[in-house]
């Protein structure tokens, strides 16, 4: 059936990454969901049935669709997060397909920082890994709300129940154990179709949606609208012109939220207040804006703004510290040492900062803490302290994932050391959280 662009109009729109272990199937998976979708183009099905046929394969491979870099179609494996974007009639889709090898998690940290479902894939054979345990944590610590694991190659352990079963609650104990809201397990098997778009004909004992069914009618519920209204300032306009001569705006993205003229807001770190006299988006005034539009605020008292204040309604701002605790995901080949120097970038704002303690490192096989590791390695998930030389207006990540969440970086030469979830993550983490002293620190 041909979807209309009125009916895409009136589609709503799904963010999902897929992960797993490696040559658990993902890329394959995604290429079956492309395929059978009828997602894919002539020529670009015409390009990966040549790619196949130069690799000596005799029918299509599909994961091809995804693995685009040249590296990753000589190795067949996925090293970078490929994007691809799709539609039903039901609904639209932006997927990230992630790397499985483990010094790649960083990328499904990418891949799923703005996903609303993840799909984590176990090679039936296999089962529950290490690799999958780390993933299911990556989720849980990036407050996806939804995930779906996708038991796949159920054809190489003969389409058995039993198999799939014992995953499956190996799989829900875990995730659950981490906070993960939601759990779908659903037999599949990528390379055969079972499962992905059309029921399959060799699991009748599954009465379950196909991965596609899922994906068309798991409610988004993320309403950024709804969360409390932040606009991080991204750039001061001001003309000074003949025609514009008093004119001061403050431009950027609503990152949460709705904004109205007349409303008293408050401008962080200062803790000014003052009340929004109008409202530009798009050359126009309009009297109302909301998330995640770009807009210029215009104010009624000339206050010192600069690029990384954030303005939130006077009555629900967010608190502001210089001491930041957080759970951290490492992505960086160094590790992120105890006394370390570093910067912290926070929605627009970017300031020096101090690694003052890393109080605990968390355990993936048993979800243990281990307590005072002194530094982090590439892919470690851990909790730490964090003095900044500015103070920093941070929300907590469970209530936003936009602006509970930063990075800290290497002031040397840029690289991206860890990403950050402002508060607990996890409850076992919350528990570890060392209370920093008040030492003085030098920036």
């Amino acid at each position: 059936m041909t979807t209309t662009a009125e009916q895409l109009s009136a589609t709503t729109l799904l963010r999902f990454a897929t992960a797993g272990s490696v040559d658990d199937g993902k890329s394959t998976l995604v290429g079956r969901l492309l395929h059978d979708s009828k997602a894919v183009l002539t020529d670009q099905l015409e390009a990966v049935e040549q790619a196949s046929l130069n690799r000596g394969q005799e029918a299509p491979d599909l994961a091809l669709l995804t693995d685009g870099l040249r590296a990753e179609r000589e190795q067949g494996i996925t090293i970078d997060v490929a994007y691809r974007y799709f539609a039903t009639a039901r609904r639209r889709f932006i997927l990230a397909d992630t790397p499985g090898h483990v010094q790649y998690t960083r990328n499904m940290v990418t891949g799923a920082s703005t996903a609303e479902l993840a799909v984590v894939l176990v090679d039936a054979r296999n089962g529950v890994v290490e690799q999958t345990r780390r993933h299911a944590a990556v989720a849980a610590l990036l407050r996806v709300p939804h995930v779906v694991l996708a038991v796949n190659k159920m054809d190489l352990v003969d389409y058995a129940e039993p198999v799939f079963a014992a995953i499956a609650e190996e799989f829900t104990a875990y995730a659950a154990s981490l906070g993960v809201p939601e759990i779908t397990a659903i037999p599949i098997s990528a390379l055969a179709g079972d499962n992905v778009v059309e029921p399959s004909a060799h699991m009748d004992w599954y009465g379950g949606p196909t991965v596609l069914e899922h994906l068309e009618t798991v409610p988004v519920s993320h309403d950024l609208t709804a969360c409390h209204a932040r606009f991080p300032v991204q750039y001061v306009i001001r003309p000074q012109s003949a025609e514009h001569p008093d004119y001061r705006g403050y431009a950027g993205q609503i990152a949460a939220g709705v904004f109205r003229v007349g409303e008293a807001v408050s401008v962080l770190p200062s803790g000014r207040t003052t009340t929004i006299t109008g409202i530009d988006a798009l050359g126009e005034s309009v009297d109302i804006a909301w998330a995640p539009q770009s807009v210029t605020l215009r104010l009624a008292d000339d206050i010192d703004i600069s690029r990384g204040d954030l303005i939130a309604p006077a009555d629900d701002a967010p608190a502001v510290s210089q001491d930041v605790e957080a759970t951290v995901c490492h992505v960086a080949d160094q590790p992120l040492s105890v006394g370390q120097r570093v910067l912290l970038k926070h929605t627009t704002r970017t300031v020096k900062a101090i690694v003052k303690d890393i109080p605990s490192r968390l355990t993936l096989d048993d979800l243990s803490q281990h307590p005072a590791p002194g530094q982090l390695v590439a892919n470690d998930i851990g909790r730490v302290v964090v003095r900044t030389a500015e103070p920093l207006a941070l929300d907590a990540y469970e209530y936003s994932r936009r602006t509970g969440s930063f990075l800290l970086i290497d002031p040397a030469d840029g690289t991206t050391l860890s990403a950050g979830m402002a508060g607990a993550a996890f409850a076992e983490a919350a528990e570890a959280v060392v209370t920093a002293d008040d030492a003085e620190w030098d920036f």
